[in-house]
């Protein structure tokens, strides 16, 4: 039933010129699930993988589900490799269709990286700060930019 639905929903969107989007953490949702690899993966043209290492034990399985050529699986198991430490930035492997694919940078402003930051040294130094600036985050933010931009002029 619920294979059917999402079947029909797949159809409908791309009939209208729309895409669908589904988006996972973890990659046994994608392995496991028959609705999944039935009607999400056999009815998507472009895919979108960020760094998988932590799935090198399962990336066989990945991969033929996915239907990747062995170059696009070195591709995505390239991702954040050889990152220049200087830049703010994480890699990402688009796919369109089997016909092109390619690893690319995402890079963002150093406001918008200390924002969305997942690294906890760098969370706390922007929470430490916001708490002596009466709890203003974005009033932090703008500090801690600033003081990397004359860090540079120097």
């Amino acid at each position: 039933m619920i294979r059917r639905w999402v079947l029909s929903l797949l159809k409908t969107v791309r009939k209208f010129f729309g895409e669908a989007i589904v988006v996972t953490q973890e990659v046994d949702d994608i392995i496991q699930s028959p609705i999944v690899k039935e009607s999400i993966i056999n009815n998507s043209d472009c895919k979108i993988l960020l760094d998988q290492r932590k799935y090198m034990n399962k990336f066989d399985d990945i991969q033929a589900m996915l239907g990747l050529t062995d170059k696009e699986k070195a591709q995505i198991l390239s991702i954040n490799l050889n990152n220049n430490p200087k830049r703010l930035y994480k890699e990402v492997w688009i796919g369109l269709g089997g016909t092109h694919s390619g690893v690319y940078a995402t890079e963002v402003s150093y406001s918008e990286y200390l924002a969305y930051t997942t690294e906890e040294t760098e969370k706390l130094q922007v929470m430490n700060l916001a708490k002596e600036l009466g709890g203003n985050v974005e009033m932090a933010i703008k500090r801690l930019v600033q003081e990397k931009q004359e860090e540079h002029k120097e």
